[in-house]
C-alpha cells in the first residue's frame, strides 16, 4: 500500500499482496548480517526536516557478495545513483536526490542468500528496542549511532522475521506517493499473523485491522498516522521454507515492462506480473544474486486524499 493511501483504500489493494504471498518463493530466509551506514555518506533526507513518521518503512539495506553487480542491476532497473566509501564495500543509493537504499558487500555462507532489510522509523531506538525484547524479539545489532544517518538497531521478531529500526538524524521522508523507483509497500509473511501484528503494534504503536474478506483474522493491515504502512499475511502452504520474513515493494510505472527488464539484467521473476482487481499490477522478483523484492504498479489516480476517513 502506498504511504499516501489512507486505510480505507487498502481494502482493495490488499488482494494483490495475497496473490503474491500465495505463490512459492523458491528461496530461503536470510538472517541479515548487521551493518549499515558509514561516515561520509549523506543523511536520509536532504534538506533535513523535523518530520517524524513512526512505523513507516523509510530505508532498505541490501547485503550482497557483489556490490558492483548490485549497482549495475538496480541502477539499470530503477535509475538509482550511488555514492560509495573508499573501502569499496558499502554504497548508498539515491533517487531524485533522496536516499532510498544502502548496499553492503559481504561474503555469505552457502546456505544464505543476499536479501533486503527494511528500516522502520521510530522516535526512540532504545525504547523500541527494549519493547521488542520484552515481547520476544532478539537483538541482532545493538543500538548504534552513525554520522549523518542517525541511530539504528537490527532485530528478529518472535517468529524470526528480521527488521531494523531507525531514528533518522535528518527527519523522515514525507508521507506522499512514492516516486517510481522508490519503496512503496511492505508485507510481513508469518506463521501467526494476528500474534505477530500484536508484536508490531506494541513496538511501533500501529493500529491494525482485518481485511473484510478475511474471516479468520489472518490478513491484516498495520497503520500509523492514518496511513496504511504494511500488510501481515500467513505463510502460504506452498512455501517450503516455512519461515517468517518481510517482503518490500518498489513502485514502478509498468510492472510488466519492469519485470522484463529484471530478466534482461540477469534477475529472475518468481511471481509474474498480475492484474489487481483495481487495475494495478504486482510482481515478485530477485536480483542476479537472489535478493527478493516486489514490484508494484500504482497510479496517482488510485490514491485517496490524505486524512480521509477509514
Amino acid at each position: 500500500m502506498p504511504d499516501d493511501v489512507v486505510i480505507r483504500r487498502s481494502r482493495g489493494l490488499h488482494r494483490i499482496f495475497m496473490l503474491a504471498a500465495g505463490t512459492a518463493w523458491g528461496c530461503g530466509l536470510l538472517v541479515f548480517p548487521a551493518g549499515a551506514a558509514s561516515t561520509g555518506l549523506p543523511p536520509l533526507v536532504v534538506p533535513a526536516t523535523v518530520e517524524r513518521h513512526p512505523g513507516k518503512m523509510v530505508l532498505a539495506e541490501l547485503v550482497t557478495p557483489d556490490l558492483a553487480g548490485a549497482e549495475r542491476f538496480y541502477g539499470g532497473l530503477f535509475g538509482w545513483t550511488f555514492q560509495g566509501v573508499p573501502s569499496g564495500i558499502f554504497a548508498q543509493a539515491s533517487l531524485n536526490g533522496q536516499v532510498v537504499a544502502a548496499i553492503a558487500q559481504r561474503p555469505l555462507p552457502p546456505d544464505r542468500q543476499p536479501g533486503w532489510l527494511g528500516f522502520i522509523a521510530t522516535d526512540d531506538v532504545e525504547k523500541a528496542d527494549a519493547l521488542a525484547v520484552q515481547n520476544g524479539a532478539k537483538v541482532l545489532f545493538e543500538p548504534h549511532s552513525f554520522a549523518n544517518l542517525g541511530r539504528e538497531a537490527v532485530l528478529a521478531d518472535p517468529q524470526g522475521a528480521v527488521f531494523a529500526i531507525l531514528a533518522s538524524g535528518s527527519g523522515d521522508p514525507p508521507d506522499v506517493l512514492a516516486d517510481p523507483g522508490a519503496w512503496i509497500w511492505s508485507s510481513l509473511i508469518t506463521q501467526t499473523p494476528s500474534v505477530d501484528a500484536g508484536f508490531y503494534k506494541t513496538v511501533f504503536g500501529y493500529e491494525s485491522f482485518t481485511m473484510p474478506e478475511a474471516q479468520d483474522a489472518q490478513h491484516l493491515i498495520l497503520a500509523s498516522g492514518n496511513y496504511a504502512r504494511a500488510s501481515v499475511n500467513p505463510i502460504p502452504s506452498s512455501w517450503t521454507a516455512g519461515r517468517a520474513r518481510w517482503l518490500n515493494y518498489v513502485r514502478v510505472d509498468d510492472a510488466t515492462v519492469t519485470a522484463a527488464r529484471v530478466t534482461a539484467l540477469g534477475g529472475h521473476v518468481l511471481v509474474a506480473p498480475r492484474i489487481d482487481r483495481q487495475g494495478g499490477k504486482v510482481a515478485v522478483v530477485t536480483d542476479p544474486q537472489g535478493a527478493l523484492f516486489g514490484l508494484l504498479e500504482w497510479s496517482e489516480s488510485d490514491a485517496a486524499p490524505a486524512g480521509a476517513a477509514k
